[in-house]
């Protein structure tokens, strides 16, 4: 490392891959016993896009990566000049998924990196839930880190909830949407502080039982003969988890501006999970803070868990409403029970 300079893991291109089909609050009163209004009013959602039945996340995740790899090429930051001459780059794909092409095995990674023709990466899944993207950033962080070999890494989160939810639960099928959401990282040598500044990690095992998919794993494996309504879909317990929800957010806030010595003032924008508007309403109310500070495009894509935060990031990005130097906060919570979040300078 040249002297005055530090080592930097620096946010170089997003991207996003959302279904073209669109579920909106009325289309699903249709066949839902609900309505626009109540789920407006109890969630802030207005529609989701529902991925086709041949459509998985790995199709969702590479397109997402491709159209970050576009941006990159496209940009002023690094040399290569086309999406051919990045791939051979890329070091390292993590993925955050709760609904993986397969069960066990492959690793959603590992399809995505053979469509991609990412042949020099690692690839490896992480399931934090909703916290995966958080988790992500901070795994490939670390993995760059600690070779000096490796440079760059993929970080994405695709999901297709969908295929995982109840849809005669009218309380928790409103909830959900499927789509991708993917970010380009690079170690780079920089002066001053960019790039990922800290990061704030946590689990509370203790409530595992309060947002989980109980059926299909090692537990309670699906038998011969079952019937289709035992097929592995998401259990919640909305009080259980919003209060939890509520609580971690206000929380990792509050610990990542004293660890880093700042005020909520130098923070141009947070960028929480997609969960619930009404969680962010609570935690900005409990930290007075302005609920203009947090970013929230649930109203279009309802909670597209691991998807989240990257799919917003890929929104901010694109619109120009954050810019190099802005420092950007991002917040999670989900199933596990997980929570963290990160401060990056972008």
């Amino acid at each position: 490392m040249e002297k005055g300079y530090e080592m930097a893991i620096e946010i170089k291109a997003t991207g996003k891959a959302v279904p073209p089909q669109r579920v909106s609050n009325d289309d699903l009163a249709v066949r839902v016993d609900t309505s626009d209004e109540w789920i407006r009013s109890h969630t802030g959602i207005g529609a989701r896009h529902i991925a086709a039945d041949d459509t998985a996340g790995s199709d969702l995740a590479a397109e997402a990566a491709f159209n970050t790899l576009s941006m990159a090429a496209e940009g002023d930051d690094i040399p290569e000049k086309t999406i051919e001459e990045i791939l051979p780059t890329i070091d390292l794909i993590v993925l955050g998924t709760t609904s993986p092409d397969y069960y066990g095995c492959p690793s959603t990674a590992c399809v995505v990196q053979s469509k991609l023709g990412a042949k020099n990466a690692a690839a490896l899944d992480i399931n934090a839930a909703c916290s995966s993207f958080i988790y992500g950033i901070e795994t490939a962080a670390g993995m760059l880190s600690i070779n000096e070999k490796r440079r760059r890494a993929l970080i994405i989160g695709t999901e297709v909830l969908s295929r995982i939810v109840d849809w005669n639960d009218r309380s928790l099928c409103v909830l959900f949407g499927d789509g991708a959401g993917a970010v380009l990282v690079e170690k780079t040598r920089t002066e001053g502080r960019r790039g990922l500044l800290r990061t704030v990690l946590g689990a509370d095992g203790t409530g595992a039982e309060h947002l989980i998919i109980r059926r299909g794993g090692g537990r309670s494996p699906i038998k011969d003969g079952e019937t289709v309504k035992s097929h592995p879909h998401v259990e919640m317990n909305g009080q259980a988890v919003y209060n939890f929800a509520v609580k971690a957010v206000t929380e990792t806030i509050e610990e990542l501006l004293r660890l880093e010595g700042i005020t909520i003032d130098d923070v141009s924008r947070i960028v929480p999970h997609q969960a619930n508007a009404r969680i962010v309403q609570a935690a900005a109310k409990r930290l007075d803070i302005s609920e203009e500070k947090f970013f929230l495009n649930i109203e279009e894509y309802a909670n597209t868990s691991a998807a989240s935060i990257p799919i917003a990031l890929d929104e901010l990005n694109r619109k120009g409403e954050i810019r190099r130097g802005d420092i950007i906060m991002t917040v999670g919570f989900g199933a596990g029970l997980t929570y963290g979040g990160n401060l990056i300078v972008w």
